[in-house]
């Protein structure tokens, strides 16, 4: 059965920890403020504030108090007085017992999807790994879901893989299940990739990782992805960087993968386990 389509993001879910241990599923139960008015969604990150957890709104930095990632949360419904468990935390609920359950391991390892921007499905390669990538905050998530709509950012441009140190994951995988690939056939000159006969067999898009079929049949990965969209048919593509180890040869089958899933954990000085100042 085929991986199903990637449509949109989740915000982030625990897979494993680092170094290859399993994630068993051992979380940590915080409060939630009665009445807290704000929706905090599946996949979600959250952070302390005063003993309570609040949706951290994370983009460029870990933020102040950052905990964990939101897995749902249990409460007494106000109207029925039963005890309630829920994906997602409704804004303003009368709730005296509320508690999130909070995957607070800093060793975490999470699966998350890459956007251009908003929603937009994107695309990372394998140059990104190592690396530091950035956020989108979604704030508004799926409540008929409870999933969190929160994305990382793909990179895009002729820069290098980050490096920043506020950024707050850093990714340490790819998701090959996901993924897809696109081919032409041409050779490359610094960064300009110009293919040949009919260009790109499909739609390609920034961030997409490039690698070429050598003539023993190996794939040989560049180190460098695509720096702006390319439409089917398309025969000139820009990469950040050139190629390592030199230039693709001419007649070369190019290969362009989308990865639009991606292993990362929260990164070293963003979590408040990791930091020496505590939360207010």
């Amino acid at each position: 059965m085929a991986y199903p389509v990637v449509a949109s993001p989740y915000g982030l879910k625990p897979i494993n920890l680092i170094g290859g241990q399993v994630f068993a599923g051992s979380t940590r139960s915080l409060p939630i403020q009665y009445g807290y008015a704000t929706n905090i969604f599946y996949g979600d990150i959250v952070s302390l504030a005063r003993g309570f957890i609040n949706r951290l709104a994370v983009t460029s930095a870990g933020g102040s108090g950052l905990v964990g990632v939101f897995l749902g949360c249990s409460y007494t419904n106000p109207v029925t007085k039963q005890k309630t468990f829920s994906q997602y935390w409704p804004s303003g609920t009368l709730a005296g017992d509320a508690v999130a359950i909070v995957a607070d391991d800093p060793d975490t390892v999470f699966q998350g999807v890459v956007c251009s921007a908003t929603t937009t499905v994107g695309a990372a390669a394998l140059a990104v790994v190592g690396q530091n990538l950035q956020m989108i905050d979604n704030a508004t998530g799926n409540v008929n879901t409870g999933d969190s709509l929160n994305a990382i950012q793909a990179l895009s441009g002729s820069g290098a893989p980050a490096t920043t140190a506020a950024f707050p994951l850093r990714v340490v995988g790819l998701i090959p299940e996901s993924a897809y690939a696109v081919t032409g056939t041409g050779s490359s000159s610094s960064t300009t990739i110009t293919l040949t006969g009919s260009g790109l067999s499909g739609a390609v898009l920034a961030g997409a990782d490039i690698a070429y079929i050598a003539s023993n049949g190996q794939l040989v990965e560049t180190g460098s992805y695509v720096q702006a969209n390319v439409a089917a048919g398309g025969t000139t593509v820009l990469a950040n960087v050139a190629p390592l180890g030199g230039a693709i040869p001419s007649g070369s089958t190019i290969v362009f993968t989308m990865y639009p899933e991606v292993k990362v954990k929260l990164n070293f000085g963003a979590h408040e386990y990791y930091v020496a100042q505590a939360s207010a």
